[in-house]
């Protein structure tokens, strides 16, 4: 049982880590440097940690479905509108900023923006300062502009450091049939995903293509064992 919070290893080099980490920064302080110039610096570093929280996965996992433009522009605006919604109905209140969060992922599942830094943004604006309390609705305006201001940045600065982003949809691959001539395709992946009945960060084409390379690797391993053994 304790094995299992082992934490397994990280398949990056620590070169993309100093990547990801000066993206990271750089992006998340030209974001809140925006916001400042517009809505104040109060407002602003208000929303410095559902930012700090979307720059890691912007920048560090950017290939990962929960990083891609429509979840952080969808689920900004999701928590956004949530937030100040109940706001408006409980009040400011600990138990309505935690009712915010979970109705806005809600709502973020069925917009297919699930985007976890937004839930903590719908925390932070029921909870607002009174620089932002006093904006009301008008609030959306910081919380988009730091959502777009951030999605430019990681546009910009993963294209620049030979990061393809956001992610073009997987072409798909000819069908490898196996051993028993059983051929794993993405709707069949699709299928199992939706067995498992879990939140996963990925998508069945990008499951599909892993497949296809592993099976790829294999094929070549497999011919150099035979090749080796027969010299």
């Amino acid at each position: 049982m304790f094995a299992r919070w082992i934490p397994s290893a990280i398949n990056t080099r620590p070169l993309e880590w100093s990547r990801a980490a000066i993206g990271m920064a750089l992006g998340t302080l030209f974001s809140v440097w925006l916001c400042s110039q517009v809505f104040g610096v109060e407002v602003a570093q208000h929303l410095l940690g559902p930012l700090g929280a979307s720059a890691v996965l912007l920048f560090a996992v950017s290939s990962g479905a929960l990083a891609q433009p429509w979840s952080i522009l969808g689920g900004y605006l999701s928590a956004g509108v949530m937030a100040l919604l109940v706001a408006h109905v409980l009040g400011r209140t600990l138990g309505s900023a935690c009712l915010a969060a979970g109705m806005s992922l809600i709502l973020m599942c069925w917009l297919r923006c699930l985007h976890p830094p937004a839930g903590a943004l719908a925390l932070t604006l029921v909870l607002a300062d009174p620089a932002t309390v006093a904006l009301d609705w008008k609030e959306l305006g910081p919380v988009m502009l730091a959502a777009a201001s951030m999605l430019f940045s990681a546009l910009v600065y993963n294209n620049l450091t030979r990061i393809r982003y956001p992610r073009r949809p997987a072409e798909p691959e000819p069908a490898m049939p196996s051993a028993d001539n059983q051929a794993i395709t993405a709707e069949d992946l699709k299928l199992a995903l939706a067995d498992m009945e879990a939140f996963f960060d990925v998508t069945p084409e990008d499951l599909e293509q892993l497949i296809h390379a592993s099976e790829l690797h294999a094929k070549r391993r497999s011919i150099g064992e035979v090749l080796s053994s027969r010299s």
